[in-house]
């Protein structure tokens, strides 16, 4: 417990230096710029859906990631979401003790950095609280008993985010032109909430809450607060994300870019630290089961080869693991090879 960041950072002038980053891959000191035209879709628009679906396609050709308004979940819930995590994080050690653990066979467990944390050579600047929530009644009784609020507040919260993530499948599901009920059970079968918990940092240009990755998801939903630290990896250049109260940033999993046939792109991106404000990210990962077979979607290959050759997810993860840092060469080696 007394490696949480939160138990020690407000004591600290300087980083410790197993959180300094390279020089390579630290932020700097060169402000990076908020990107002004990031898709904003509003789910409300219009009755006819057809705009929508066609702008979210083309933001998950050139973007991999856009964010959503009127998206159907209230305010209220947001709000009382985002309380009772924070409420969570401000709880005293030995309450946080209970479901502290670096046991990655724990479905319900806080950590800090990753679990990895004895092995790794530099660690994250954040704290980290996971569990399942699908189907809601397999695993609500696993999670945190306090704050008291936390189970049937973030259980209802799950539950309108998977409809909101259901529902933008069903959308690029029907502009990638895939049969209905393509995104099947075995699909979309497991739900991962994540809560990072990112406390202020007397040196952000040299430490990383996450460093660059792509999730291995279908889909992924982040509630971002209002505290900017979302920042995207395109074109060569980091682009940050600019908060937009309520709105969720939903981001292409690198599963959907292969069943796509690589028609649409997980987008790499990172989570960088501040000295003036604590941040708190949300985040929900609509994953296959773990023993479904991914592969692109018949309809979407152009010739008779593949972009990507099939495999089960489970394997995918094993290997995600070992080269999550390193994006390009893990696409590459489910790569059909020619």
């Amino acid at each position: 417990m007394e490696n949480l960041v939160s138990s020690w950072s407000k004591t600290v002038q300087i980083s410790p230096e197993n959180y300094v980053f390279p020089a390579g891959e630290r932020p700097g000191s060169i402000e990076v710029p908020l990107c002004q035209n990031i898709p904003l879709i509003d789910l409300g628009a219009a009755e006819d859906q057809t705009q929508t679906i066609q702008e979210i396609l083309s933001a998950c050709q050139e973007f991999g990631f856009f964010q959503v308004i009127n998206h159907g979940v209230s305010g209220d819930l947001i709000d009382d979401t985002m309380k009772v995590v924070k409420d969570f994080f401000e709880m005293p050690n030995e309450e946080k003790a209970k479901i502290y653990s670096i046991d990655p066979n724990k479905s319900c467990r806080l950590y800090t950095s990753s679990y990895n944390y004895a092995n790794e050579e530099i660690h994250f600047w954040r704290d980290h609280l996971r569990h399942p929530c699908h189907p809601l009644d397999k695993w609500v009784h696993l999670w945190p008993e306090n704050p008291t609020r936390y189970r049937d507040v973030v259980g209802k919260y799950t539950d309108e985010v998977r409809k909101l993530s259901l529902r933008m499948l069903e959308l690029i599901r029907e502009g990638l032109g895939l049969e209905s009920g393509y995104f099947g059970e075995e699909l979309i079968k497991d739900q991962l909430l994540a809560i990072n918990h990112y406390p202020t940092c007397p040196d952000p240009n040299l430490t990383l809450g996450l460093p660059k990755h792509a999730d291995p998801s279908v889909i992924t939903v982040l509630l971002q607060e209002n505290v900017y630290g979302l920042q995207v990896f395109k074109n060569g250049q980091w682009l940050g994300v600019k908060p937009v109260p309520y709105a969720f940033v939903v981001n292409i999993g690198l599963q959907l870019q292969i069943i796509s046939n690589g028609k649409l792109r997980g987008a790499e991106h990172r989570a960088v630290t501040n000295s003036r404000e604590a941040r708190t990210s949300i985040v929900s990962f609509i994953n296959p089961s773990h023993d479904s077979i991914i592969e692109p979607a018949k309809s979407l290959i152009d010739t008779d080869i593949p972009l990507y050759r099939p495999f089960k997810f489970e394997d995918f993860l094993k290997f995600y693991e070992k080269k999550k840092g390193d994006t390009t060469a893990l696409m590459e080696s489910y790569k059909v090879k020619l």
